[in-house]
């Protein structure tokens, strides 16, 4: 049983939906002999110790922001987004951008920057995959079986298979 990001599962195979992005800001230090490179963002001269690099353009580290939730991203981490001419966060970018799809459990959206536990083909919020019949939630590492489309504890499997004699599927 294992989590898994959803941006991985649900940007494979998109073609030209794919997700542009420059995993490179890089935070370079200001050479005081050299000319005072312009910044992409406000336009002015850059006079600070410090600028970024991103998208080959460069930066003062207040004007490198996500078009959405206005954070810093030489803070947030090396990696931007970038489509429809809006540079992004990652959060911001999957939740305008990522393809969304419904719990297997309670049917209700999962957005595409939750993370998710997965069963063969179904896909459940972290909160949602739990057996079924007794609402008993999985650790990672613990045995769940998948009956109908069903997720069940060990417990109530084995009392199944006590009833009606079905054959395991071990997960």
């Amino acid at each position: 049983m294992q989590a898994e990001d959803v941006d991985g599962r649900r940007e494979s195979g998109c073609g030209a939906e794919r997700l542009k992005y420059d995993s490179s800001i890089q935070m370079l230090s200001v050479q005081p002999d050299t000319k005072p490179k312009g910044c992409a963002g406000c336009n002015r001269k850059i006079k600070d110790r410090y600028l970024l690099k991103a998208l080959d353009k460069y930066w003062h580290e207040d004007c490198l922001k996500c078009a959405c939730c206005d954070c810093r991203l030489g803070e947030v981490g090396s990696t931007l987004y970038t489509k429809a001419n809006l540079i992004l966060c990652r959060r911001d970018y999957l939740r305008l951008f990522g393809v969304t799809g419904n719990c297997a459990a309670c049917s209700k959206l999962i957005p595409a920057f939750e993370m998710v536990m997965r069963a063969k083909d179904n896909v459940y919020h972290l909160d949602c995959f739990a057996c079924q019949l007794c609402n008993q939630r999985f650790c990672v590492g613990d045995k769940f079986f998948l009956k109908n489309n069903m997720i069940l504890c060990q417990t109530d499997y084995e009392e199944g298979l006590m009833k009606e004699g079905y054959a395991p599927q071990v997960r």
